[in-house]
């Protein structure tokens, strides 16, 4: 039931959001430039590797050493509207309708974190990554690597399909609310660097 939803739905919200989409990325080309769709590699489901797509929002700026400035530095005040607004997800939904995430689970983060991550940590891709999850809609960004991660195993156990609608209607309130987007003093939220109990440590 939940690919049949995820691949139904992301259809038909692909569908009535194309206009969004495009004027979001002519936006953004005008205002930050090109490529407007920011490409990574992701682990997955059993952390297999996936492309994730996503809104640019912010600028290759480098420093002398051709290395990337950081974030809070990057980060536009237009990519932050995108962000504020969550446009910069609604690629996403090409891998939701590819079958490489899902509405609901805990978000795809950065390959490196693989080797940091417990034995517990690890069980977050026994299911798709999702756009928004358990995670997401109790504190985003604003809570700490080790409580995000928990919220990500809590939903891995306790999944079902009900448990999904509620944090979609969840995710609505928190969109309009702006809550969580970052860490305080960072664009985003500083890098995960393993917990204390973490197996590559």
């Amino acid at each position: 039931m939940k690919r049949f939803f995820d691949f139904v739905v992301s259809l038909i919200a692909l569908t009535l959001l194309s206009p969004v989409i495009f004027i979001s990325a002519l936006l953004i080309w005008i205002k930050i430039g090109s490529p407007v769709i920011f490409k990574q590699k992701r682990p997955g489901l059993k952390g297999d590797s996936f492309y994730v797509y996503k809104l640019r929002t912010m600028k290759d700026e480098r420093d002398e050493k051709g290395e990337l400035l950081s974030d809070d530095i990057r980060l536009t005040s237009f990519g932050k509207l995108v962000r504020k607004l969550s446009l910069d997800e609604l690629p996403q939904l090409i891998n939701v309708l590819k079958g490489d995430m899902s509405f609901v689970g805990p978000r795809p983060l950065l390959m490196e974190y693989m080797s940091l991550y417990n034995e517990r940590q690890l069980k977050r891709h026994e299911v798709r990554p999702g756009i928004t999850g358990w995670a997401q809609v109790n504190g985003r960004n604003a809570i700490s690597w080790e409580k995000k991660f928990e919220y990500d195993v809590w939903y891995v156990e306790n999944r079902s399909f009900f448990l999904d609608i509620k944090i979609l209607f969840m995710t609505v309130l928190k969109v309009f609310k702006s809550e969580g987007i970052s860490q305080d003093g960072q664009a985003t939220m500083t890098k995960f660097e393993g917990s204390e109990n973490s197996r590559g440590q």
